[in-house]
């Protein structure tokens, strides 16, 4: 019941994925009446899915701390739930970001050996695929271990979506020069070499690699990845502008649109960010998908796919196994540096 157009939104990305995808189930958490309506309107949709009635729903405005407080029987809550006690796999939401994530870590916790879940996402590349990037907001600050941790789950994030057996990974820095950057990130470049966790490590990586993709995978804290993410959104949305304005600037420029239509529409469908939408809270015990709350019912679909095929991979047993090795690393470490005293 969450995001700018929903429930219409939702109900339609179902009808979408599930056209594409007929062995994929959904538990659809909402205002039954509603929800009986629009599933009226879309066979697929209503073939594979069922209806969970909820009492209640979070609106937009909803601080998290006033969730955890009142939002029992709500539908965010209540699919949320599904995935811990079995029932679903994962949960996809274009919902309150906040309230998604209180809730979430709430009733899933974070993984053994996870000090904090991070949020990561996707982003076009000049190559043609994307990157992923993480942490985009989940936490301002992180620690060189917990850097580590971002890289690690990101790595499986990114295999498991994009099907690159060794996905590059790269910590987001001021240079690309090892002596570069704050105490933290060295650290976490030092603790990824020596602490034999199975990644294909790139190095230090800058702010123009991101749409390069330099690497599959771009590692930094939640407060520069938020405004990483938020500058390359608002550049693209001023290119397109910009474009728009050039295009109808004069009958002449109109022709030209008229005879590049097919150029332009392709290259908007590259720049449409709900072609990568469905970020995803890593390190929980259990699959927790976020759709921007503006998608479009592709854009849905979009974020259901990041989940159904999150949901077939392996990707948490590779987490957990590296998050093991860095755990080993470190405890040598610290015997290590008793010893030495």
């Amino acid at each position: 019941m969450g995001g700018d157009h929903a429930p219409d939104i939702v109900v339609e990305g179902v009808d979408i994925f599930a056209r594409s995808h007929p062995d994929v189930r959904f538990l659809v958490h909402g205002d039954a009446a509603r929800l009986s309506v629009l599933m009226d309107k879309h066979d697929a949709a209503k073939a594979a899915s069922e209806v969970v009635p909820a009492e209640k729903m979070i609106g937009m405005e909803v601080k998290a701390s006033q969730a955890l407080r009142q939002g029992k029987g709500s539908s965010l809550w209540n699919a949320v739930q599904a995935v811990e006690t079995g029932a679903a796999h994962a949960v996809v939401s274009a919902g309150n970001t906040g309230a998604y994530m209180a809730i979430a870590m709430f009733r899933l916790r974070t993984m053994e050996g996870v000090h904090r879940p991070a949020l990561a996402t996707r982003w076009p590349t000049m190559k043609g695929g994307y990157t992923v990037m993480l942490d985009v907001g989940a936490n301002v600050e992180a620690d060189a271990e917990q850097l580590v941790e971002f890289a690690i789950m990101g790595e499986a994030f990114s295999r498991a979506v994009s099907g690159e057996a060794r996905p590059k990974v790269g910590l987001l820095n001021v240079g690309s020069e090892d002596q570069k950057g704050h105490e933290e990130i060295r650290n976490a470049a030092k603790l990824i070499r020596e602490a034999g966790v199975d990644l294909n490590f790139h190095g230090f990586v800058e702010g123009d690699d991101i749409a390069k993709g330099t690497v599959d995978v771009v590692v930094t804290d939640g407060f520069t990845g938020n405004i990483a993410l938020k500058t390359g959104e608002g550049t693209a949305r001023l290119v397109g502008q910009l474009l728009r304005e050039s295009l109808t600037s004069g009958p002449l420029a109109q022709l030209g649109a008229l005879i590049a239509y097919p150029a332009l529409r392709k290259l908007r469908k590259r720049m449409d960010p709900g072609t990568f939408n469905g970020a995803l809270f890593l390190g929980l015990n259990g699959l927790v998908v976020k759709s921007h709350g503006s998608a479009n019912a592709s854009g849905y679909a979009a974020a259901i796919g990041v989940a159904e095929k999150l949901a077939r991979s392996h990707y948490r047993e590779e987490i957990v196994s590296n998050i093991a090795r860095l755990a080993h690393a470190n405890a040598a470490a610290a015997a290590s540096a008793g010893n030495a005293d």
